[in-house]
């Protein structure tokens, strides 16, 4: 952990607060939005059902009978419409999950396994769902709420704004499946995936915080206690950070995390060294460390670089030979690693209200993102002009905006892909086509 690149909080008036794991969690997960949402309908649906019950006290206290006579043939016919969607909208549903299904196995087929977190995290897939859930339990419990009998003398409730209520539902659940199949259409497009993953990518790396005026690394000072894992092996999603800054101004002490967001953890590994004093008890550190079983973008400055690369590897492999879309990631490839190119990295200090520093998170350095980034897509691009022409012309560009002390890792690589065209290009024509460098490849 020597010759740290630091970047350290500084105190702005608004620092930007991380998320906590359960948070992210949810985000990832599939149930709470379609749990939520009928816990939700069911309130309404009480409050609509005491309003329609208070409609017609009020008009029986006034002797209005000729008006809820009305109301009660005008809730007799919506009866019709409520039975009809609440029989629809399971069939409405099983078409939605199923065109998800395969959307979601064409788009792990095609690009990688990786990407289907995509549709998981999708905001109008979660929202299409839903809706279509609530609709659905609103219809079941709107139809309770008809009185067997028709009238208005001894009728106890007339479901009007209920059937108002579900007509706005269906309404609101059309509106919603047009714009989860335009979604979805567009998260089947590489093009749109790539750069949702960058776009990811960018988020995490602006959540970072920037580096301190100085820009010099704090004296930890020795460990003094490591903490280690002791929950089920998994991958480390993400850090609680104010949770971790809380224990450690408490305790007086800074901690550090081992092992880098998107590190395989078993049990016993450790995961937490304390520098300047006692290790904080297991209680105050519970959920503080986020372990699953695939990685995230949370906090994981690497893992937009990893899903790029794997879609170019799959697209150069002999059973897709798609150059074109290699190309199209390593294009997001380098936009990542260009705005990454002059932002102190290797690790991440966090500090108290008062400006101590309470915790450092490692991050991955500049040399290892080039690594990520290039070596594996110029492993199998030797043979593919129009990806070595395109690598060489991001290299080309990455060369100039990275300051002096950045270069050579992108001038390792340069000269690495120069020597895999010359071995495997059969004529000297052949290799001064491929080691051309164009922003597109070819044309």
């Amino acid at each position: 952990m020597s010759d740290w690149m630091v970047t350290q909080t500084p105190l702005p008036r608004h620092r930007p607060r991380a998320l906590s794991p359960l948070r992210e969690h949810l985000r990832d997960t599939f149930w709470f939005a379609p749990t939520a949402a009928m816990v939700g309908v069911f309130v309404v649906w009480l409050v609509a059902q005491e309003l329609d019950a208070a409609l017609v006290r009020s008009l029986r206290d006034d002797g209005d009978f000729d008006t809820l006579a009305d109301l009660l043939r005008f809730a007799d016919d919506a009866k019709t419409v409520v039975s009809a969607v609440g029989s629809a909208m399971m069939t409405f549903i099983g078409v939605v999950f199923s065109i998800s299904l395969v959307a979601v196995q064409m788009a792990s087929g095609q690009f990688t396994p990786r990407v289907v977190r995509l549709f998981v995290r999708s905001r109008i897939t979660k929202a299409t769902f839903a809706v279509f859930l609530a609709t659905f339990v609103l219809t079941l419990l709107v139809l309770t709420s008809y009185d067997s009998g028709a009238d208005p003398l001894v009728v106890a409730s007339a479901p009007l704004v209920q059937s108002v209520l579900t007509l706005v539902m269906v309404a609101l659940s059309l509106l919603l499946f047009v714009m989860y199949v335009n979604t979805t259409l567009r998260l089947m497009r590489v093009s749109h995936v790539i750069a949702r993953i960058a776009a990811e990518s960018f988020r995490v790396a602006a959540l970072m915080p920037l580096p301190a005026q100085d820009g010099q690394a704090p004296a930890l000072g020795p460990v003094t206690a490591w903490v280690a894992h002791e929950g089920q092996a998994g991958v480390l999603r993400d850090v609680h950070i104010a949770r971790l800054v809380r224990v450690a101004r408490k305790h007086g002490v800074v901690l550090r995390t081992v092992p880098r967001t998107g590190d395989f953890l078993v049990p016993g590994t450790p995961v937490l060294a304390v520098h300047g004093g006692q290790a904080p008890p297991r209680r105050a550190l519970r959920y503080a460390l986020s372990v699953g079983v695939e990685r995230t973008f949370h906090q994981d400055l690497a893992f937009g670089l990893r899903q790029l690369s794997d879609i170019a590897l799959r697209a150069l492999s002999s059973a897709v030979n798609d150059p074109t879309t290699a190309v199209q990631a390593l294009d997001r490839v380098v936009q990542i690693l260009a705005t990454l190119s002059r932002r102190p990295l290797d690790a991440v200090v966090h500090r108290d209200r008062r400006g101590t520093v309470r915790l450092v998170q490692p991050v991955p350095g500049w040399t290892e993102l080039v690594d990520l980034g290039f070596t594996e897509i110029r492993a199998c691009a030797a043979r593919t002009p129009q990806v070595t022409r395109r690598m060489l012309a991001g290299l080309d560009d990455l060369l100039l905006l990275a300051p002096p002390d950045r270069r050579e890792p992108l001038l390792r690589h340069r000269a690495l892909l120069r020597q895999a065209v010359e071995r495997s290009a059969p004529s000297p024509a052949d290799r001064a086509f491929g080691l051309q460098p164009d922003r597109q490849g070819i044309g």
